[in-house]
């Protein structure tokens, strides 16, 4: 019998209500390091809490095994799955990376744990329905079930691999994400509830940790109907527990009423709101204290805490979360008709740089705040940095800057540089202030709402090739 077991006792033993999510003893204080809340100190084998999706990172470290730490299931054969590792776990049971043995292909294989489908009927019968319902769904936007069933006592779902980050990660790496890719990233999710709204389907739990993006910058959501139960202890005002988890949930649900597909939606703004602000809106008190919040409307507006969000942003955010139903986008077709408007035809810069370097393994690229440095690796073991950012002029006037940097504008090098300008086919050399020195720097500009991945792929070639050249002629150096 194939019966995987927990440890967790000595390592997840202090659970935060808001995130509805165990965490290992905090390094410091007695804080979530998700929204701030005092978490409680508890035994979780009391947790109704359903194990993590792939890529999830509720939890700043995997929970201890019992003997020695060696997992039974990994590197062996089940059923048709070839067991490679194990890549989330949680109260519930475990998520293993899988080489489907038939098929060919890897996948991630979801095990509920065994003592749980021993003692509650009701619970497996739910999480059965509920995954056949998810495997209907075949969305891009949606993390795709491929199989339900049961290995001999084991209940299990096939899920397609994504090999990314959970857009929980990418909040905890990056903070605060610029409004053009949050409200894309917002979109894909609306897009791909939307899919789920048609059929009937409403998800109950939609938060950072269950959305994950592949390596192309998709966001796909997952664990569709799967919502969690909160933890209840003496004096919460839930007699059965809620489904959901409560930093996201809308009014109503605190309430004690049903889902619906508008509570998505609220659950959906509030996502939005932190990819913005790189916080919860209402994040460091009890549940209790929650409950009485959500009486009174509404959230915090997003330009409270970041004034630079334009009105249209705020304005959208504050009608995915109203605290009234009936003002919000009534399902996630309407909400993303609102989300692809406010954006617009633009598209986010790092969708941008994905599609145009997505075979370039010569270019990699950070952001810095609404800057991207992007590092293009040269002949001769040179390389060239190349800077993106969008101008301050009005959304229908912002060009999309890409300049690289040769060397300081000395004086005596300015003869040769107006030379070289004058042989240049793409871009020009100009003066720009960097870092508080003036610069030499080859720069080209584009309007920004019409930009192409491909005119961003040439021009970064051109740029850094110029670039190096200038900087090789005038110091003969290579300082970039």
């Amino acid at each position: 019998m194939l019966e995987p077991q927990l440890d967790l006792a000595s390592t997840w033993n202090h659970f935060c209500v808001g995130c509805n999510a165990w965490f290992a003893q905090p390094t410091s204080g007695n804080q979530c390091p998700n929204c701030g809340r005092e978490l409680i100190q508890s035994d979780p084998a009391h947790s109704e809490t359903l194990m993590l999706t792939p890529g999830q990172s509720q939890v700043p470290a995997r929970p201890k095994f019992k003997v020695g730490g060696e997992d039974p299931i990994v590197g062996r054969r089940v059923h048709v799955y070839d067991v490679m590792s194990l890549i989330g776990t949680g109260a519930m049971g475990r998520v293993y990376l899988a080489n489907h043995g038939d098929l060919h292909r890897h996948c991630a294989v979801k095990i509920l744990a065994p003592k749980r489908g021993a003692c509650d009927d009701e619970y497996i019968a739910r999480f059965m329905l509920e995954g056949r319902a998810a495997a209907a769904l075949v969305h891009p936007n949606v993390v795709t079930v491929h199989a339900v069933g049961q290995i001999e006592n084991l209940h299990f779902l096939e899920m397609e691999f994504i090999s990314g980050r959970s857009l929980q990660q990418l909040i905890n790496d990056e903070g605060r994400l610029p409004s053009d890719r949050a409200l894309r990233l917002a979109m894909m999710v609306a897009d791909g509830l939307a899919a789920a709204h048609r059929d009937g389907i409403i998800h109950r739990d939609v938060k950072p940790d269950n959305v994950l993006l592949n390596k192309h910058g998709i966001a796909k959501i997952g664990d569709f109907g799967l919502a969690k139960r909160v933890l209840h202890r003496g004096g919460d005002p839930f007699a059965d527990g809620i489904c959901g988890t409560p930093n996201y949930m809308a009014p109503e649900l605190l309430q004690g009423h049903s889902a619906t597909p508008a509570s998505d939606v609220y659950a959906l703004g509030v996502c939005l709101y932190q990819m913005l602000t790189g916080q919860l809106p209402r994040g460091g008190v009890s549940l209790r204290a929650l409950v009485r919040m959500e009486e009174e409307p509404p959230l915090p507006n997003v330009r409270e805490i970041c004034p630079d969000v334009s009105l249209e942003v705020a304005s959208c955010v504050a009608a995915m979360t109203s605290p009234t139903p009936t003002n919000r986008p009534p399902d996630a077709i309407a909400a993303s008709q609102l989300l692809h408007a406010v954006l617009g035809h633009e598209r986010d810069l790092e969708s941008l740089l994905l599609e145009a370097f997505r075979h370039e393994p010569s270019v990699t690229w950070t952001r810095e705040g609404e800057r991207y440095r992007l590092v293009r690796r040269l002949p001769s073991d040179r390389q060239q940095v190349v800077f993106l950012e969008p101008s301050e002029h009005d959304v229908d006037e912002r060009l999309l800057l890409l300049f690289s940097v040769c060397c300081r504008a000395e004086p005596h090098f300015y003869e040769q540089a107006l030379r070289r300008n004058s042989e240049m086919s793409h871009g020009s050399l100009a003066l720009r202030e960097v870092d508080g020195q003036t610069q030499f720097v080859v720069i080209d500009t584009y309007p920004r709402s019409t930009v192409d991945p491909e005119e961003i792929r040439r021009t970064v070639f051109e740029i850094a090739l110029q670039a190096d050249l200038v900087e090789h002629q005038l110091t003969g150096q290579d300082r970039n």
